[in-house]
């Protein structure tokens, strides 16, 4: 009896540590990075850019969100020659999740209907001149995207392209190992997303988003970064030089449209 009230007492004792840790896992924030898609709209007329902006604000924004996208941002550029292009930024919780939101958006009745004028447009009256697309994965040490709250400010979209997978991979390793994200929020950057383009143009490269108030608040932010005792330390590392590991830096600076998520 003793023996089989122990084996009983044990069984239990176990399944109890069992079910602990389950919800303990269960409550922990998520770690998994997230995936996000950049597209950038080339457009020659305004009555394209309408189309293309009344198609994401009547119609594409809510069906991603039924569809389970979690951020959907949409931009013009600050300062556009000529016809702006247009950026939209999509948010994902995994790879899986890309292909789940299309196969969603193709059978949602509701999104076909609103969308018809944007998906339809015909070849003599294009919506758009081309659509530009780029496939990306959240770095490790800021996995999940952060949108800023909703006030006038203006986003810089960064890139950073490399002359070989190697070097591109170091430059990530700043970011994520040597503390260099921890200096843009120390500093008030205010960092959206950053991610490494797994299929796109312009491979290897990474792509992040900071914001600001104003044109004279991103001057303010970059002196006190290129000023930042930390940041000095971690660039003077001979291994982590600029001319070893970034071959070419794009700036392109936007503004959020009125109906972005983001």
């Amino acid at each position: 009896m003793k023996r089989r009230s122990f084996v009983r007492s044990a069984m239990v004792a176990g399944a109890a540590a069992s079910l602990a840790t389950t919800t303990s896992k269960a409550a922990e924030p998520p770690t998994t990075a997230e995936y996000y898609e950049l597209r950038s709209y080339s457009l020659k007329t305004a009555a394209q850019q309408a189309l293309v902006e009344g198609y994401y604000k009547d119609a594409a924004i809510t069906a991603y969100m039924r569809a389970g996208a979690k951020n959907v941002g949409v931009f013009t550029e600050l300062k556009p020659e000529g016809q702006t292009k247009l950026y939209v930024l999509i948010a994902y919780s995994s790879l899986a999740s890309v292909a789940q939101v299309a196969d969603k958006l193709a059978a949602d009745k509701a999104y076909l209907q609103q969308a018809q004028a944007y998906l339809n447009a015909p070849a003599s009256q294009p919506a758009y001149e081309r659509i530009e697309s780029s496939l990306m994965k959240a770095f490790k040490h800021s996995p999940i995207l952060e949108a800023p709250e909703k006030k006038t400010r203006i986003f810089e979209l960064r890139q950073y392209q490399s002359a070989s997978e190697a070097a591109g991979q170091k430059k990530i390793q700043m970011f994520n190992d040597e503390g260099e994200i921890d200096i843009f929020k120390r500093l008030g950057f205010k960092p959206v997303f950053w991610g490494e383009t797994v299929i796109g143009p312009l491979r290897p490269n990474l792509t992040y988003m900071v914001t600001f108030d104003d044109l004279a608040g991103k001057d303010a932010h970059w002196k006190a970064f290129i000023d930042d005792a930390q940041w000095k330390k971690i660039s003077a590392v001979p291994e982590y030089a600029d001319a070893l590991l970034v071959n070419k830096i794009t700036s392109t600076l936007l503004v959020p449209t009125a109906y972005s998520q983001i």
